[in-house]
């Protein structure tokens, strides 16, 4: 099947190995999203294509991780020029899907997010952070990552470099997984075409209208919303439960 535009050059259309020599066209096909309900109800699951397609796509979990370095620096990344979604803009550390039939499991009960655990939202940030970042596993213990809450959030992909972009959106129940951990990097030149670690006020300047860039609206919304409170009590997010919310799904209605 032919996603995306005709006038898509090669090496956009992600003909590498990095993904066991599946290209990101396939793996649209190939990868089944865990389908829930507006109350994370799981109700089903179904490909990243038809999960993304617009106008409206499936409501389906994603997660979205915070790495911070031993400084308290947020790691930033530039999603690739050649992806299908959201091509070129700046978002926080990982941004992806926990699927169905992944060995190890990714697909967490209601009890699992009740008790914070979130085995399945974890296994998958592990998985996806060693595809996209190059970080080795063993540098992401599960243990070290903090789940904080849940938001629901609809968005177009509308961002000046989209390709099609009437075509694709989002519609995700985000998780949201901070962590601490010093790491190597080797970015997937098909998934990232920057890295950069930042401060506050770093974010803070680029994220100002005047520079120009582009944002995940998904990392639009957690940085209006909560990042900064969480970002500067970072110590008590990371180590303790004071900003963790895993009862409430956040209800987003503007990206």
């Amino acid at each position: 099947m032919q996603l995306l535009a005709e006038d898509r050059t090669d090496h956009m259309r992600g003909a590498s190995t990095w993904a066991g020599g599946q290209s990101q066209d396939e793996l649209m096909l190939k990868d089944e999203c865990i389908l829930v309900d507006a109350d994370d109800n799981i109700t089903g699951h179904a490909s990243k294509l038809e999960c993304h397609k617009q106008p409206a796509g499936l409501l389906h979990r994603a997660f979205s991780v915070f790495l911070f370095d031993d400084q308290g620096r947020l790691l930033l990344q530039q999603r690739a020029r050649s992806k299908i979604t959201f091509p070129s803009v700046w978002t926080n550390t990982c941004c992806s899907h926990p699927l169905h039939g992944q060995t190890p499991d990714e697909v967490d009960q209601l009890s699992q997010v009740a008790d914070g655990t979130v085995p399945g939202a974890k296994a998958a940030a592990i998985r996806k952070l060693e595809h996209e970042l190059g970080i080795p596993a063993h540098q992401l213990p599960a243990s070290a990552f903090r789940f904080l809450t849940r938001l629901h959030y609809c968005a177009a992909d509308v961002q000046p470099a989209a390709t099609q972009s009437a075509l694709w959106g989002e519609h995700e129940m985000d998780y949201i997984l901070f962590i601490r951990a010093n790491v190597t990097l080797a970015p997937n030149p098909d998934e990232v075409d920057e890295v950069r670690y930042v401060t506050q006020e770093e974010l803070r300047q680029m994220m100002q209208p005047d520079n120009g860039l582009q944002w995940s609206p998904w990392f639009r919304i957690i940085a209006a919303r909560f990042l900064e409170r969480w970002w500067a009590d970072l110590d008590a997010a990371l180590n303790t439960d004071k900003h963790e919310d895993w009862g409430t799904v956040h209800h987003i209605n503007e990206a």
